[in-house]
């Protein structure tokens, strides 16, 4: 299983539009086959950092969801909301191995990461 974390650099004037734009790939991640485990937007401190976390089964599987995403109507559709409104101005992606607690795994990650239930 692989995570990808993406750290966003936001107008923070326009974090409406940004909560939008996180709330449309809340909905598309799972349709490419992967789990969401959210969006976390600036609260205390830096108000123009926010973060985004999602897992795949395999690398191979990310890999397929972003070609998959450049012809899915959903994404591109999210994508020119995000180009209209200029709610992000930079982001970075990262890629981990997760570690969670088996009761808050979904059943693929389970059989995925050898923990049982």
């Amino acid at each position: 299983m692989i995570t990808c974390g993406l750290e966003y650099r936001i107008d923070w004037t326009k974090q409406a539009e940004f909560e939008a734009w996180c709330r449309m790939w809340l909905e598309l991640i799972p349709e490419f086959g992967g789990v969401h485990h959210g969006h976390f937007l600036p609260s205390e401190g830096h108000s123009n950092v926010a973060l985004g976390l999602f897992s795949f089964r395999s690398l191979a599987e990310y890999e397929s969801y972003r070609i998959k995403a450049k012809s899915h109507p959903g994404a591109l559709s999210a994508d020119q909301y995000k180009a209209e409104t200029g709610c992000v101005r930079s982001w970075d992606s990262r890629f981990f191995t997760p570690l969670f607690p088996s009761q808050n795994m979904p059943n693929w990650c389970l059989h995925t990461t050898g923990v049982s239930s």
